[in-house]
Parts: structure tokens; C-alpha cells; sequence
């Protein structure tokens, strides 16, 4: 399943000109608001037309000014999820769900019902009314009507923007379901760094109407010039398994091809993955290998490159082919003497993490 967009639109005194390509799992379109990821979001939709432009999802051609084809928004098969869940207030649950599908055309399936109310942790809200719902329910109930529908494509513009903190916990782990259990690929609209590590495949970064960058997660959001909003912000990904837990220190062991690390205990079974992320302001650097230091988690590796960053200078370290990233100054780099390929340690902090921030899906935590 990919998605392939290339349009152009102007409206007033801002244009987009954005063209890029994704296959499955979840494509996060992000970027400073106003950078026209929403704008972006409706032209896949249907909501608006471009001036110009092409857009093809699983090999069907929904947009193509050129041959003059424009698919109405019924027939483009598209769920969409917004910021506020936009349910039928005199509607139960079940209704609500309901609704979609009946919208669509597409037959009434109780198996299928079934598996996404389970998936979604909904089946003790089905005879409820949505004004008894919180905020978390109700994106999951939306969640599930634009699923009901069978669409080819899911589209999320910002559906925790809405929520407090403790509604985005509570949710996030069923969109990482959603992304890995669905089936479909998902285009999902953010300017929040921590959500978009924690659940992208693929990065679609926006400036001012044009794409600035695309690629894997990783790659792109170590990069501090691509995270101008937050950027601080800017690390790695590391992908792990679960290799134990130390339940008298509370802690739980990490392996993967970067090595070794340890954190705060994951309330998940050994030989699990995760997805931890490291910002690159977390981690220190030495050319020797430190001792007399609490910091428990330090990663061999060698100097992979030296990007300026504004008044600091970001170290790629290439750890056993995995990249962190850390965050110096200029004369750090210098006192320290780091060049290409030199040999350093990447300690990366980890005693002060509240674990309650930490995710609980099953690609991403964050360190």
C-alpha cells in the first residue's frame, strides 16, 4: 500500500507546493503550525481541490488535474479523524459506530465489529451517550466509525490536540494498535516531536507550504534543523526488546544493536519491543570510558558527523550502526577534541525520568 501526493494550491498570500511518498504503517506529516499540514490533510481528503497535481492511493488515481479526474470524497474510501470526535450527541456508541458504515454503503459485519471494539477498548461504551464519555473515549469511538467505513486510507489531523495529558496516555497506545493491528496505512497530522517518535514509520516535515524533508523516523528527528519549534527536541530512535526486569531496583533491562540500557520498569513482558527515544539534549559524551558517574546506560561508539546547530554543533555517533545524536556546544567539541570517526561514549541520562511519561505501546518509550 503507498500513497503518492505531488499538488499545488494558493489561497490568498500562502501556497503549497508538496509532493512526497509513503508506504504502509503511519506517515506523519509535521511540522510549525500554519506549515500546511491541515491544508495538505484536506486535499487528500477531498475537502479541497488543487490547482494543480496528482493524488494516487494503493494504485488508484484519486486527484490528476491533468486528466481532469477528481474523486467526490464518498467514493475516495477515506477515514477521517479530527481534533474533536465530532460524534452524534443523540446517538449511543453503538449508533455512532454504526453510522459510518451506513455512510459508506458498505455492509454490516459483526465479526469485524467486533475485532475493532475489542482492539479499541470500547465494548463497555457501546450503550452509552457521548456527553458521558472523556475526551480519550470519544476520539476512539471516532477512531473506530472512520475504521467501520473500510477505508483504504486513514487520515488523523491532530486528534490529541484537544486532549490534557492524561487523555494522550490513554489513547496513544490504541493508535499504536491502530498503526500495527489495522492493516491500512495512516497519514497522521502533528507538531508535537514526542507524539510523532513515538508513533511514525515515515516523516513528512512541512515549511511554509513545501516539503522540507521525508524519511524514516529516525533518520529525520535526530536532525535539530528539521525540529525548528522544539528544537531541543531533536534525537534518536532506538529500537528494542525487553530483556528482563529488576524488580528489587525497579528497573528493566533493553537490549538491541546499540546494546545495553536501563530504565524505569516497564510494566511489559520480556522479548517485547520498544521504541525508545533519546533527545539529543540527554546525552553526554566522552572520549574515555567513564567512571565514578551514576548515569547507568553508556554506549561505545565512534564519531559518525558534526553538524552546526545554530551556536551548538550536533554529534552523530554511529553506535554498532545505530545513530544517536547529542547536543554540544562548539567548544565542547573542540576541548574534546572530536573529529570523524573518533572513538567516544554516549551517556545518556536516565535517573530523573518519571516513568508515567513514558509510553506504553509497543514501539515507544522515551529516555
Amino acid at each position: 500500500m503507498t500513497i503518492a501526493v505531488e499538488v499545488a494550491l494558493r489561497r490568498g498570500a500562502f501556497a503549497l507546493d508538496a509532493s512526497f511518498t509513503a508506504g504502509a504503517g503511519l506517515t506523519a506529516l509535521f511540522g510549525r503550525s500554519g506549515s500546511g499540514k491541515t491544508t495538505l490533510i484536506d486535499l487528500i481528503a477531498g475537502l479541497s481541490r488543487p490547482d494543480r497535481g496528482r493524488i494516487v492511493v494503493s494504485g488508484e488515481t484519486l486527484v490528476d488535474t491533468g486528466r481532469r479526474i477528481a474523486l467526490p470524497v464518498h467514493r475516495r474510501r477515506i477515514g477521517l479523524v479530527f481534533q474533536d470526535a465530532r460524534l452524534f450527541p443523540h446517538l449511543s456508541v453503538r449508533t455512532n459506530l454504526g453510522y459510518g458504515r451506513f455512510f459508506s454503503g458498505v455492509r454490516a459485519d459483526p465479526a469485524e465489529l467486533a475485532g475493532i471494539v475489542a482492539m479499541l477498548g470500547i465494548g463497555h461504551l457501546l450503550d452509552r451517550q457521548p456527553a458521558g464519555l472523556s475526551g480519550g473515549e470519544r476520539q476512539r469511538v471516532a477512531i473506530g466509525r472512520a475504521l467501520l467505513a473500510k477505508p483504504r486510507l486513514l487520515l488523523m489531523d491532530e486528534p490529541l490536540a484537544a486532549l490534557d495529558e492524561a487523555r494522550k496516555a490513554e489513547i496513544l497506545p490504541y493508535i499504536e494498535r491502530l498503526r500495527d493491528e489495522a492493516g491500512i496505512p495512516i497519514v497522521y497530522v502533528s507538531h508535537a516531536v514526542a507524539e510523532v517518535a513515538r508513533l511514525a514509520d515515515t516523516v513528512v516535515v512541512l515549511e511554509a507550504g513545501r516539503v522540507a524533508a521525508v524519511g524514516p523516523a529516525g533518520a529525520i528527528l535526530r536532525r535539530a534543523d528539521l525540529v525548528p519549534v522544539h528544537e531541543a527536541e531533536a534525537g534518536a530512535l532506538l529500537e528494542m526488546r525487553i530483556a528482563g526486569h529488576d524488580a528489587q531496583a525497579g528497573l528493566t533491562r533493553l537490549e538491541g544493536p546499540a546494546g545495553r540500557l536501563v530504565v524505569p520498569t516497564l510494566a511489559r513482558e520480556p522479548g517485547g519491543a520498544v521504541r525508545v527515544r533519546v533527545p539529543a539534549r540527554d546525552v553526554l559524551v566522552a572520549t574515555a570510558m567513564p567512571v565514578g558517574l551514576s548515569a547507568r546506560n553508556v554506549l561505545a561508539g565512534r564519531v559518525a558527523a558534526l553538524i552546526p546547530a545554530g551556536t551548538a554543533v550536533m554529534v552523530e555517533i554511529d553506535c554498532n550502526g545505530v545513530i544517536l545524536a547529542a547536543r554540544l556546544t562548539a567548544a565542547s567539541v573542540r576541548d574534546l577534541g572530536l573529529a570523524l570517526d573518533s572513538p567516544v561514549h554516549a551517556v545518556i541520562k536516565s535517573v530523573a525520568l518519571d516513568p508515567a511519561g513514558m509510553g506504553t505501546g509497543p514501539r515507544a518509550i522515551e529516555i
